[in-house]
């Protein structure tokens, strides 16, 4: 079992032929995907959960079409020692739908009252936040004649829909993060690098998880002043063409949780996107995963020009 879904996840990503490739829930990495992928000319950095997880979250990009410059890992579980100047509000009346992601951890081996009884505590925020969830971020330098740099993040959100303040928290901590690590790129390389982010948000259009992360979106940017925020973003389908009505798609849930954001600047601008499947088609007729979808969360792409001065 494991082994046909493997490859043919792998065809998928060969069959895609991106520059970048940013993969959640990535276990196998060492012992499969880093030397596959090697063998498709793809370099690669992973980072791996927290705790006892065994997965976690990966980068894959052309050794002939980017130089990786810098990167650096980010592990929500700092959110813990971070609560201690009280940063952290438990505001636990986040807007998430009470059905989000059912693709979810509970149903890997434990149940859910052995679920609840490991995360411990609810309402103590050291252990609240301790929810071993990762994301990396790297710098590339484009192997064209533009030799632009560009920041690629890669992250996976906690899932559980009554716990959305906790996945509130970790997003404002990545937009906080990437905000130093692109003023550490552009002080290192004298630059003005673009900056682009993907993951598994385990949030659905308009939430508040959601509304944070696409401030830079102008319809959307009630939420807070953009001149507070660390850095705005927006969403490569909502600038295109809408959200697609759903990216993961299970028996019991259907919805968007998969975004590819990207900085509103003015040196990169999206011009094509991945086209999805509509909720009629035939080939996730039951759910995912199955023959023509090896993952139950559909990948999504987009291409994007750089645009020099």
């Amino acid at each position: 079992m494991w082994k046909a879904r493997s490859q043919a996840i792998l065809n998928v990503l060969r069959n895609l032929g991106a520059d970048f490739l940013c993969l959640q829930e990535l276990d196998e990495y060492e012992g499969f995907y880093k030397g596959n992928m090697d063998n498709n000319s793809y370099s690669s950095i992973y980072v791996q959960r927290s705790g006892q997880k065994r997965d976690g979250c990966g980068i894959f990009y052309k050794h002939n079409r980017a130089e990786l410059v810098l990167e650096e890992k980010i592990d929500y579980n700092d959110l813990v020692n971070l609560n201690d100047d009280g940063s952290y509000s438990n505001d636990r009346h986040c807007d998430t739908p009470a059905n989000a992601n059912s693709d979810a951890e509970p149903t890997k081996g434990s149940s859910p009252e052995r679920t609840t009884e490991e995360r411990g505590d609810p309402n103590d925020p050291r252990v609240r936040l301790k929810r071993d969830c990762v994301g990396i971020m790297a710098a590339f330098r484009l192997k064209d004649t533009s030799h632009h740099l560009v920041i690629v993040a890669n992250t996976h959100l906690y899932w559980d829909p009554e716990w959305a303040d906790v996945k509130l928290a970790q997003a404002k901590y990545l937009l906080s993060r990437l905000a130093q690590f692109k003023t550490v790129v552009s002080d290192k390389f004298d630059c003005t690098p673009s900056v682009l982010v993907a993951g598994d948000f385990n949030s659905t259009p308009g939430d508040k998880v959601y509304q944070y992360l696409v401030s830079g979106n102008s319809s959307v940017s009630q939420l807070e002043r953009l001149d507070e925020l660390p850095i705005p973003l927006c969403s490569v389908y909502h600038f295109t063409r809408g959200e697609p009505p759903f990216t993961n798609c299970t028996p019991d849930f259907t919805n968007t949780l998969d975004y590819i954001l990207f900085s509103p600047s003015g040196n990169i601008k999206p011009v094509s996107f991945l086209e999805l499947p509509e909720p009629d088609s035939p080939d996730v007729a039951g759910g995912l995963p199955n023959h023509h979808h090896p993952s139950d969360h559909l990948p999504i792409g987009a291409e994007f020009e750089v645009i020099m001065p």
